[in-house]
């Protein structure tokens, strides 16, 4: 594939100009891109500009690349008219199977070989949103969460037929604009966060059903507890934590190990790679520093509770 520096990209098209997708051209605003947007549904352009405005102050803060200016936006109504000079496609129209593979096919149809196309959808296959497409091999995943313009993770998932060089961008092209994209090994349905949240959320509801708790104090038992700890390291990491002076392999031989056997020297080798040669000191001072950092910035929504 003769695919374009991901460096070099000043034109991307936003199909889709939802909550989203509106997002989504936020994001590349910010980084000095022209972004044209396209969405058939009534009022789509009027909140789209709205949602813009709405997130450039919160972008501001973040700090804006050279040349970043919402007057860069431009709105069509003509799907084909959108793809003109495109260099990067990001499909956001509602996670509608049918839908997003229609809109695969004909953005495929309009645009050059060497231009790569995300759907942001939170759901399908690639392989199923590409079966249409004229090049399968440039057709990608690139999922975001809400709000798209804020949160860093993209989970970027390609298919058999995805070709390399077109996973290689899309992570290169993802960094670039300041997210932290995720490449996952092979395809599957919803990912790894949705995967992640659903199982949360199926706990939450057995507790409330069974009369342990409601939903607003299972909410305080994540926000306060372990939510705070997963802002910035993950169960995995932390798990070096609850060992103290012995780290991963001091929690192991206290409490076991509870995941698949298989696995135990997997978490072991992950848990190295991720620390080095830091000691307990220097990552507890660390951990210490994000949390008061946090504590310290966190706004409840009712600061009386």
């Amino acid at each position: 594939m003769n695919l374009p520096d991901p460096a070099t990209v000043n034109r991307v098209a936003c199909v889709g100009a939802g909550t989203i997708g509106a997002g989504w051209a936020a994001v590349f605003l910010s980084r000095g891109m022209s972004v044209v947007a396209c969405d058939p549904a009534d009022g789509a352009e009027d909140r789209l500009r709205a949602l813009v405005a709405r997130a450039w102050p919160s972008l501001e803060a973040l700090g804006l690349a050279a040349g970043a200016d919402p007057s860069k936006l431009a709105f069509e109504d003509d799907l084909e008219a959108a793809m003109d000079g495109a260099q990067f496609v990001q499909e956001s129209a509602p996670d509608h199977r049918d839908l997003k593979v229609e809109l695969a096919e004909r953005i495929d149809r309009h645009l050059p070989d060497d231009v790569v196309i995300a759907s942001s959808s939170s759901t399908f296959l690639p392989s199923v949103l590409a079966g249409r497409c004229r090049v399968p091999a440039r057709f990608i995943i690139g999922h975001p969460f809400t709000p798209s313009y804020l949160m860093p993770l993209v989970e970027v998932v390609g298919a058999d037929a995805t070709a390399e060089p077109a996973m290689d961008w899309a992570m290169a092209f993802y960094r670039r604009v300041g997210k932290r994209p995720l490449r996952l090994r092979r395809e599957i349905e919803r990912y790894v966060s949705n995967r992640l949240q659903s199982v949360v959320r199926k706990e939450i509801d057995a507790l409330v059903a069974a009369g342990i708790c409601d939903y607003q104090e299972a909410d305080q038992a994540l926000v306060y507890g372990p939510g705070l700890r997963w802002a910035f390291m993950g169960p995995t990491l932390g798990l070096h934590f609850t060992g103290g002076e012995g780290g991963v392999r001091g929690m192991i031989a206290h409490f076991g190990w509870s995941g698949p056997p298989e696995l135990e020297e997997a978490a072991i080798a992950t848990v190295d790679e991720m620390t080095g040669d830091r000691d307990a000191d220097t990552l507890e001072r660390w951990r210490d520093r994000n949390l008061v950092t946090l504590l310290k910035a966190l706004e409840p929504l009712d600061p009386d509770a």
